[in-house]
């Protein structure tokens, strides 16, 4: 066996993430509201970026004087010795920016009213006394975010030095609040809460609440029916009646709830007969090189420390630049593939939604899927047919008779409305459904059925059945 030492030479390609790489991918990742704010903090960070509003007035002679002195002294400048730079130059690849302020993250953030809120407005205005009120306080204080009480009236008592009665009392109070439920410890106690103030609470209603929720969940109202010896009619209506009720009756007023803002990262408008796409970079003002940098470049000796550091400062605002330029060509041709291969959507509506897949547009941009993907994440369209997430015309989906791809999208809207329209007393079944949508063209499993109906929560055959 020979044993010993070799010298091996290798050629290797490698991708190395550099920093300006980095900044590249992460701005074409972000959404307009993320990316202002990212240009406030390099504007703040970087001297030689400057932010020029469009719609200054004229011009005085003496500043169009110092502007030709300037482009003079920018003849005298190497620029290609100070950094590599292809493509459009620093004056050409400005964005517009309406104004710095209006685009704040602020601006897009309203308050929300929360249950709290609600409920404290309404022990405001109740007629009792200073020490329950302070009770009251202390107790919605103490609720979830569903308006569960999560604290016992035992313990109420002994963290408040107050007696049992007096906590009593005050929950009492807060129980009559709306939103009905409010203050329950568990799920029974919350519905029981509502049907007394709806004045509809009565002893058969109570037992069902108290000892048959299961069936009620599972729609068995056959057994309910022989257990408190009712008509199958009259055991589905106590069961309609107790549906109708709230389980998390604070539900409306959880966080993310309230009005969401969404800022279109791009726009797509039908002008004539013709679909145009126009990336949102509007802001109504520019992003330069400040003037005075340039001039300091020239009269300073470029060996020196103020020379390095602008060098440093002048690169990375060409890179910021050229990353906003390759942004929005980006977006542009993503959206504009999309716009091209969804047209049908586009002019007839959601039901012609078809199958779109990241590789099939990165195919008509010639990009990685991954480009694709950065592209298109957390940006929202707005289009003729309303405002969308991109994403949302990315769909998978199911084969039709002549082999054509159609979106799960349309699919779940065809089963939705075979549900809408079907006997409650014989709701159709998942393989019912699926026969259906074969008898239309589309190849499609009773197992497929059973998921698309699942996303859109509808219940099961024999859960929607009614009596």
């Amino acid at each position: 066996m020979r044993m010993g030492y070799d010298l091996l030479i290798e050629q290797q390609q490698k991708l190395i993430m550099t920093p300006e790489l980095k900044l590249a991918l992460r701005i074409l990742q972000l959404p307009t509201v993320e990316l202002e704010e990212l240009l406030q903090h390099e504007l703040e960070d970087n001297p030689v970026l400057e932010l020029v509003d469009d719609s200054r007035d004229e011009k005085s002679e003496a500043q169009h004087k110092q502007d030709k002195k300037e482009k003079e002294n920018e003849k005298e400048i190497d620029w290609k010795e100070y950094f590599q730079f292809q493509g459009k130059s620093y004056s050409e690849c400005g964005f517009e920016n309406d104004d710095a302020a209006e685009l704040s993250y602020e601006n897009f953030v309203t308050y929300s009213y929360t249950l709290k809120d609600h409920l404290i407005s309404q022990l405001r205005v109740s007629q009792i006394s200073k020490k329950i009120r302070g009770i009251g306080e202390y107790i919605i204080e103490s609720l979830d975010e569903n308006g569960y009480l999560t604290i016992t009236q035992e313990d109420l008592a002994a963290i408040l030095y107050v007696d049992i009665k007096a906590v009593k009392e005050a929950l009492s109070v807060i129980q009559t609040f709306e939103p009905y439920g409010v203050g329950a410890s568990h799920l029974k106690e919350c519905l029981l809460i509502q049907l007394k103030s709806k004045d509809i609470l009565d002893e058969k209603l109570e037992t069902i609440i108290s000892d048959h929720l299961d069936d009620i969940a599972s729609n068995r109202i056959s057994n309910i029916s022989k257990k408190l010896s009712v008509s199958i009619e009259e055991a589905q209506r106590y069961s309609d009646i107790i549906k109708s009720l709230e389980p998390k009756p604070g539900r409306a007023f959880e966080e993310g709830t309230s009005t969401k803002y969404v800022t279109p990262d791009v726009y797509i408008e039908k002008v004539g007969n013709e679909y145009v796409v126009i990336v949102n970079d509007h802001y109504g003002s520019r992003l330069i090189i400040n003037q005075f940098y340039k001039k300091i470049l020239v009269s300073e000796d470029k060996s020196s420390q103020a020379s390095a550091f602008i060098n440093n400062k002048l690169s990375s605002a060409m890179w910021l630049i050229k990353s906003l330029e390759h942004r929005k060509n980006t977006l542009y041709n993503v959206v504009k593939a999309i716009l091209d291969y969804q047209m049908d959507f586009f002019e007839k509506g959601p039901m012609f939604l078809k199958t779109m897949t990241l590789k099939k547009i990165a195919e008509m941009v010639n990009v990685h899927e991954s480009t694709v993907s950065r592209t298109i994440n957390g940006k929202y369209v707005q289009t003729p047919r309303g405002i969308f997430e991109i994403k949302y015309f990315f769909k998978s989906g199911v084969d039709n008779q002549d082999g054509e791809a159609i979106s799960s999208e349309s699919i779940k809207k065809m089963i939705k409305s075979y549900v809408s329209n079907e006997d409650a007393s014989k709701p159709l079944s998942d393989q019912n459904i699926a026969d259906l949508l074969v008898k239309e063209g589309y190849m499609i499993s009773r197992r497929t059925v059973a998921k698309y109906r699942d996303e859109l929560g509808i219940l099961s055959s024999s859960k929607r059945k009614r009596y």
